[in-house]
């Protein structure tokens, strides 16, 4: 399980530049994928073998000029709720401020580790001037710069130390739906129909679940576990910056399922922040089925469902193959076909294609539609095999790798959708040297 990471800070005082040099640690898998790098303030980071998510707060405060106190304080306390660990940065070369005393003032108060990075500290002239930061109340001061990156081992080591121990995960293992989505879609309700049973407080109000609960659902043989996100906020915080909250909340529940439910409310449509949810599925490789909840309310004439449906697969192209549903959680209306679909899903996540039959199916088809020439050069793709890993990777060895461009990318993956049954799953292609 990932830890959460937030980093809290006035504006401009370095946060996303700091933000970005962390993200950049993990060179594995660069994404080339459009559509990737929709929502900008969520990413990995790993350091000495311990991978967690950094969550940049920055992000989501307002863009105006004059930044209110009371929403430096939402930011706050959003991140001491949710995150593991809590990074406060302050700008070095603008002393201590009375927003930065503000916000130590509400940090101490929580139970979490903080560390205090002391930015833009570039040389050992500028260190001497850190002492009176010291007046903030914390121990340990990190001076660091985010723009050369010098100081942050320090600071990594012990925030290292500081986070929980990753749990073993369990052995038989059984599949994990989350069902995610913006507060009061439905997801509660979703969950009571399917299980029967009013085990979660279902209200008007927006965000009254309060924790993540996981529910094994193991009827008409399926078998599996449930997790239910909402939008989970106490009553007295209903006002607070709903997209942040969503997503931080919805960071740990898609980084730990196999098929996300995304719950989508059909009196509102498929806003922005639904969009932030999903595309975070997506870029964790996860399962995705999305549900059109209150479906019953919808005033509605014969081509209702196509014209949503549409405009739907518009938002969230090029990854369209995902499956759609039109629900009512009230009155059960394909409740059950939305379980059956993401079992389906789940199954396409696992699914293994046998090289030799993978190389008969493609090899033929990349000898008829070759990529591109590129100045001059011509790329030969000879094999192809599905990589060994939890969800659907596929690399091509050719001896251009680097000349073959996105729109041959998408043209394979699109002829292996139709080959084979990948329905809601992200699929990633690699081109590797022969």
């Amino acid at each position: 399980m990932s830890s959460i990471v937030a980093i809290v800070g006035r504006p401009n005082v370095g946060k996303s530049t700091f933000f970005n040099r962390m993200i950049q640690r993990r060179e594995a898998i660069v994404d080339a994928v459009s559509g990737v790098t929709r929502d900008r303030h969520y990413g990995k980071s790993d350091w000495n073998g311990r991978t967690f998510t950094l969550i940049d707060t920055g992000g989501y405060l307002e863009r105006s000029d004059d930044v209110f106190q009371r929403e430096i304080d939402k930011q706050v306390n959003l991140a001491i709720e949710e995150a593991d660990a809590i990074l406060f940065m302050v700008d070095a070369t603008d002393g201590v401020t009375g927003m930065d005393e503000s916000m130590a003032q509400l940090l101490r108060r929580s139970e979490k580790p903080i560390f205090l990075l002391l930015n833009k500290v570039d040389n050992a002239m500028q260190q001497e001037q850190t002492l009176e930061f010291y007046a903030l109340g914390f121990e340990e001061l990190y001076p660091l710069s985010s723009i050369n990156g010098s100081g942050t081992g320090e600071l990594l080591d012990d925030l290292i130390a500081q986070l929980p121990q990753e749990e073993e995960e369990e052995t038989e293992a059984l599949p994990r739906f989350a069902v995610v989505g913006r507060p009061n879609a439905g997801k509660s309700s979703f969950i009571n129909a399917l299980i029967g049973e009013d085990r979660y407080i279902v209200t008007d109000i927006a965000g009254t679940t309060r924790d993540s609960i996981d529910t094994q659902y193991n009827r008409f043989g399926f078998d599996f576990k449930l997790v239910d996100t909402a939008g989970i906020r106490r009553k007295s915080k209903v006002k607070e910056d709903i997209e942040f909250y969503s997503v931080m909340r919805s960071v740990r529940a898609i980084e730990n399922a196999d098929v996300c439910l995304l719950v989508v409310d059909g009196t509102r449509g498929f806003d922005g922040q639904v969009q932030n949810i999903f595309w975070l599925a997506h870029r964790n490789h996860k399962g995705v089925v999305i549900l059109v909840n209150k479906w019953d309310l919808v005033e509605k004439d014969t081509h209702a469902t196509k014209i949503y449906e549409a405009e739907i697969r518009k938002e969230i192209a090029p990854f369209t193959d995902v499956p759609i549903l039109f629900i009512s959680s009230l009155t059960k209306q394909r409740i059950f076909k939305a379980v059956e679909t993401a079992v389906r899903v789940y199954n396409n996540r696992s699914r293994r294609i046998p090289t030799k039959a993978f190389n008969n199916e493609m090899l033929p088809i990349i000898e008829k539609y070759p990529p591109p020439s590129y100045k001059g050069k011509f790329v030969k793709i000879k094999f192809c095999t599905q990589l060994p890993t939890p969800h659907p990777q596929f690399a091509f060895f050719c001896n251009l790798p680097q000349y073959v461009k996105d729109p041959y990318r998408r043209f394979l993956e699109n002829k292996l959708r139709g080959r084979y049954d990948f329905k809601g799953i992200p699929i990633q292609i690699f081109f590797r040297k022969k």
